[in-house]
């Protein structure tokens, strides 16, 4: 299957633009595994069922638009030196995007299977809260780093996002 096209992607429209760079079902999930914290291959993989050729593919393409990072990491135990991908500041702020996909999704789409809708929660208090919503117990703006998905077809878990590789500034590293 070919990558994103590239026939816009330095044209004028952004929406143009940014459809070269996410115009692409396995572009997308990536990018929502990599906000929940998901670095490596072999955890892409596992997680997407996505074939070795059209991950290394995409990875590439992310890396290449600025959206992930490569860093080597040494598996535990040794063996080669592999890559881990990791969220660019241009990646972390893909989340409203993805927020809004969650919200249109859950309105006017259907699972196969009968599943509970996908929720945002505010990880400090529990609270569900909707995207760009303070949280309705707190009553404060929710930051990235206390934004937590519950995705029910895989758990009733809350699982706190991942943060970028390059902290902004102000932040410590991850």
């Amino acid at each position: 299957m070919p990558g994103p096209r590239r026939g816009t992607a330095d044209g004028p429209c952004p929406i143009g633009r940014s459809a070269d760079i996410l115009g692409d079902r396995w572009t997308l999930l990536i990018m929502r595994n990599a906000t929940i914290g998901t670095t490596r291959f072999d955890e892409f993989k596992a997680e997407l069922d996505i074939a070795d050729n059209v991950l290394s593919n995409r990875l590439r393409q992310l890396v290449e638009s600025g959206l992930l990072t490569r860093a080597p990491y040494r598996p535990e135990g040794g063996g080669r030196i592999r890559d881990e991908y990791r969220l660019t500041r241009a990646g972390e702020d893909l989340l409203p995007v993805l927020h809004a996909m969650m919200v249109w999704g859950n309105a006017h789409s259907e699972s196969a299977s009968p599943t509970r809708p996908m929720r945002l929660v505010h990880s400090t208090c529990g609270e569900s809260f909707e995207p760009g919503r303070r949280c309705p117990r707190c009553r404060k703006r929710v930051p990235r780093s206390e934004t937590a998905w519950i995705r029910p077809w895989q758990s009733d878990l809350a699982q706190v996002l991942g943060a970028a590789a390059t902290p902004r500034s102000g932040e410590p590293s991850p």
